[in-house]
């Protein structure tokens, strides 16, 4: 998510979880205020790399757009590690919008000898150094697009859209992410792509998606666990919210914020629910709202759906190895085999927490979602509550957490 870290579930509301060094906030509230200027400076940065980007062309692109929470993490990563990959990394932020130039930077600065990985502020035994993957071309589409986060107006991006500054200077970002990491193609992960698969499609038109939804019990109880862990840690750290704000995750915390999906009736809905304090019944009627959105569009338009993988949650910890053909067949990503053997045997499901719903709360969990869960395949999704036995399902340890 960011550069807060996370060492135990016990500190994770205290100060090392949720800091916020004063050299991010400073530079990343430059960053915030100022984007014209950002802007201006990422076309300089694109001058300077002009010769490096000159044979760069962007060939299928992979998304991976999926609610926060539903394991677009783990998959991130799997893709990352194939050779072809080029990702943004922790050390992009903050000056996102100047890849080129800040990378040249990083390399020359001094590093420790060893940089040691540590659990992430989510607290979901996820480890991360500067070199790992993340998503932050958020704080790019904000700059470009006022509205994005704007629970009054629609948030969705469609086919029907043009912005051609944005699109010149999107696809300059991406060759230049290609040219400084090496590879041939580019893979993004961000929650809020949801909204804009079909805008990117038309920007892009050999593009690749990859959508995972999970569960929606599952799906609400690590959302709302999510959402309490980092209000505590907001709280006490006012940084780390305004850093959420910066890069662009409106998903839980102190600023919560439901995607618009056009219905601004049922965004307001859910708003009341949350802050009448019907936590689950705001979350169900978000999670429902957002997936029949999704189930909508894949299934008007056609290019969408072909383009489209989607995966579940509860086939990939149950299935991890012909999930993972799957996915590297869908992204025509070829010589996955080594990967797929290296991350197989580490997908489980979560270990650490469990849904403590009460039996009234599962059931209007159950009412609420059942539609939208059925056009994703969960049909007798009632029954589907990950026994004990798929939390066992390959290396019972931190690394392959599926998030």
């Amino acid at each position: 998510m960011n550069k807060m870290t996370h060492s135990d579930d016990k500190t994770a509301t205290k100060g090392a979880a949720f800091h916020v060094s004063g050299w991010d906030h400073w530079i990343s509230g430059q960053i915030a205020d100022n984007p014209n200027r950002w802007i201006g400076l990422g076309n300089f940065d694109t001058r300077m790399a002009a010769d490096a980007i000159e044979d760069v062309n962007i060939q299928k692109p992979v998304f991976v757009a999926g609610l926060a929470r539903s394991g677009s993490t783990i998959l991130l990563e799997t893709l990352a590690k194939h050779p072809a990959s080029a990702t943004h990394r922790y050390r992009d932020y903050p000056p996102v919008f100047t890849p080129y130039l800040w990378n040249k930077f990083v390399d020359l600065a001094p590093k420790p000898r060893q940089q040691v990985a540590v659990e992430r502020t989510h607290a979901d035994g996820i480890n991360i150094t500067p070199e790992s993957p993340e998503a932050f071309e958020e704080v790019i589409w904000m700059a470009f697009f006022k509205h994005l986060h704007d629970t009054e107006h629609s948030n969705v991006l469609g086919g029907e859209v043009s912005n051609s500054a944005f699109e010149n200077f999107y696809r300059d970002h991406i060759r230049k992410m290609i040219a400084i990491r090496g590879g041939s193609r580019y893979v993004s992960k961000a929650n809020y792509l949801i909204t804009r698969m079909e805008y990117l499609l038309s920007m892009f038109p050999d593009a690749r998606f990859v959508l995972p939804v999970r569960d929606p019990l599952w799906h609400i109880a690590s959302l709302a666990k999510q959402h309490s862990l980092f209000c505590n840690g907001e709280a006490n750290n006012p940084r780390a919210l305004a850093h959420m704000q910066r890069v662009g995750h409106y998903e839980f915390g102190m600023d919560r914020r439901p995607i618009n999906v056009g219905d601004t009736h049922a965004t307001h809905q859910i708003m009341s629910l949350w802050n009448d304090g019907r936590e689950v019944e705001g979350w169900a009627q978000y999670w429902a709202n957002l997936h029949h959105f999704l189930a909508d569009r894949l299934a008007i338009n056609d290019k969408l759906r072909e383009a489209t993988l989607v995966v579940r949650y509860e086939d990939f910890v149950a299935d991890p190895r012909n999930q993972l053909d799957r996915l590297f067949a869908h992204v025509n990503m070829d010589n996955a085999g080594a990967i797929i053997d290296e991350v197989a045997p580490t997908i489980h499901a979560p270990n650490y927490y469990r849904p403590k719903f009460s039996d009234a709360e599962i059931t209007l969990i159950h009412e609420l979602t059942g539609i939208a869960a059925a056009r994703f395949g969960y049909e007798n999704h009632a029954d589907n509550q990950q026994p004990d036995d798929t939390a066992k399902i390959g290396d019972p340890g931190p690394p392959g957490a599926m998030q």
